[in-house]
């Protein structure tokens, strides 16, 4: 396929082209999610399941992607964009709290923008592995900016005086792949424990590497 095909423009039953198409391209993500997500999974889905899934053609598909890897490549984005938005208005709530409890409202608002729907947990850790370069690149892209939200966490808190002074650029790194699996795991029912208990110990790795032992926090 050389292109995607042309979109109609122009108005119809009272929307604009624009409108018509993010419609369609809303109902493609949203059967995605229900296919890849589920069963049969990104290697078992095809154009044409995707598209009767979505209620849609697959001349539509092509007008609004051009691969099933171009949809994957969305969703991934689309799922991992909800997460760290949760996470952002979690932070804006939580920032004249302590270490402590803003760490914890952190990894409660990721872990519920995570895991409220097991779909989304396959679409960020199962199914976008190992599929091609480009989708590599990409979630490690997107596993590098929670890397960096973690590290710039970590240094406000060395700047109020919370945190032991060190370069974190590993231990945030180190710390997002705990994160990453023990979420995985806990979905997928190998983890005995609530949300609530996995989120704890999320706060506690998370502390454990901020005020290691034998360090003092700084007096406002």
């Amino acid at each position: 396929m050389g292109g995607r095909l042309r979109a109609p423009t122009g108005r119809y039953g009272g929307r604009s082209a624009a409108e018509r198409q993010a419609e369609r391209r809303r109902r493609f993500l949203d059967a995605a999610l229900r296919l890849f997500g589920d069963t049969p999974g990104y290697r078992g889905s095809t154009v044409a399941a995707l598209s009767q899934a979505a209620g849609l053609s697959t001349r539509q598909f092509y007008e609004e992607f051009r691969t099933l890897e171009d949809v994957l490549a969305a969703l991934h984005l689309e799922v991992n964009g909800w997460a760290e938005q949760a996470v952002l208005d979690a932070l804006a709530t939580a920032e004249d709290l302590p270490l402590a409890e803003r760490a914890t409202a952190l990894f409660r608002a990721y872990a519920q923008g995570v895991t409220c729907d097991p779909r989304r947990i396959r679409i960020t850790f199962v199914e976008i592995i190992g599929v091609s370069p480009r989708l590599e690149e990409q979630r490690l892209a997107r596993r590098a900016r929670w890397v960096d939200l973690i590290r710039a966490e970590a240094d406000a808190a060395v700047a109020r005086g919370e945190a032991a002074p060190r370069d974190y650029r590993l231990a945030a790194t180190a710390f997002i792949g705990s994160v990453n699996g023990l979420l995985h795991d806990w979905t997928a029912g190998w983890v005995d424990a609530t949300l609530d208990e996995v989120v704890d110990e999320l706060v506690r790795l998370l502390l454990g590497m901020l005020q290691p032992q034998g360090w003092c926090p700084r007096t406002p």
